[in-house]
């Protein structure tokens, strides 16, 4: 039985409106001043993560994925892909206003498993920094109109955000994160992006980026409804638990450490996905310890039924409910 983490080396990329904070916060070492997105625990073929310590070294998290459900608490995986995907984005300048497809149009337009349903927990915001997530039309016809006509400042709903906040962003929502943000994502393992608006500005080629109108309209949800999210917190052996969300296909929760060491539970055929987003410390699993590091991206597999952290830090916790809920 395999009884340890697998610990990741995260992949970087490149963006038009990337920045250098993923190096100045957690100390990746980035490509460039333009890096935007850091991929820290990554099965999908654009950028999936090498494994860097343990049995499955060098492997990447895909390989390990079609090779061993029972980590994942799976009889079989053969015919489905990692289905989460989470990343830390830095937003020097403001990102396209863009929407996401649900599971069904993007299996019937682009013939990919997953549409996007994500969320984001603020890890760094500027003073007045601000999200677009939503929108005012009533109708799709509205909708249309106002695209069309580029009426964006009375189309896009604006939302200030601070340190410790968290969204919900499911498919069809229309959104952009705002310059000054840097913030942890957790999501379907989709990179499929329908842009409505992008400032009209060149990629780094001098290229304007495409926009992908039709699609865009199709796919959002109108008239868009806030979801109401609720944080239960819960102490147990020194480790205050908040759950911040628990959807269709991720549950996720901020895990800090109260005390100087903690022992933590597994639910049956559960793996869990972590990232440690502030201090530092240990987890101890049977008779293995490793040390952890602000920016540390790790998986628990759903062989191990428990495990003991130790230190003073806060990490995100992600789950992923649609096949245990199937």
């Amino acid at each position: 039985m395999m009884n340890d983490i697998l610990k990741f080396e995260p992949v970087c990329k490149e963006k038009v409106w990337g920045g250098t904070k993923l190096e100045k916060i957690f100390g990746y070492s980035i490509p460039s001043d333009r890096t935007g997105e850091c991929w820290g625990i990554s099965g999908h073929q654009s950028g999936t993560n090498k494994v860097v310590n343990g049995l499955y070294h060098n492997k990447t998290l895909r390989d390990v994925w079609f090779a061993n459900p029972e980590l994942f608490g799976r009889a079989s995986t053969a015919e489905e892909e990692f289905p989460l995907l989470v990343k830390m984005i830095d937003a020097r300048d403001d990102l396209s206003v863009q929407v996401h497809p649900d599971d069904t149009y993007a299996k019937e337009q682009e013939g990919y498993a997953y549409g996007k349903t994500e969320c984001w927990y603020i890890l760094d915001a500027d003073p007045g920094a601000e999200l677009i997530l939503g929108h005012h039309a009533a109708t799709k016809e509205e909708l249309s109109s106002w695209v069309y006509n580029g009426e964006w400042d009375k189309l896009f709903r604006r939302v200030p955000v601070q340190n410790g906040d968290f969204i919900y962003v499911p498919s069809g929502t229309v959104h952009a994160i705002g310059a000054g943000i840097v913030l942890l994502e957790i999501q379907q393992s989709s990179d499929i992006t329908y842009r409505f608006y992008d400032y009209d500005r060149p990629d780094q080629h001098g290229e304007l980026r495409d926009l992908h109108i039709e699609d865009s309209i199709a796919c959002t949800n109108v008239p868009h409804e806030e979801p109401l999210l609720k944080r239960p917190v819960s102490e147990h052996g020194g480790l205050l638990t908040e759950r911040l969300i628990a959807e269709n296909y991720f549950t996720v929760k901020r895990l800090t450490l109260q005390e100087k060491n903690a022992s933590v539970r597994i639910e049956p055929d559960t793996y869990e996905l972590m990232t440690v987003i502030s201090g530092g410390g240990e987890i101890t699993i049977g008779e293995r310890t490793y040390e952890l590091e602000k920016g540390d991206h790790f998986l628990v597999p759903a062989t191990v039924s428990h495990y003991f952290l130790a230190g003073e830090m806060t990490l995100i916790c992600s789950t992923e409910t649609a096949h245990l809920s199937a």
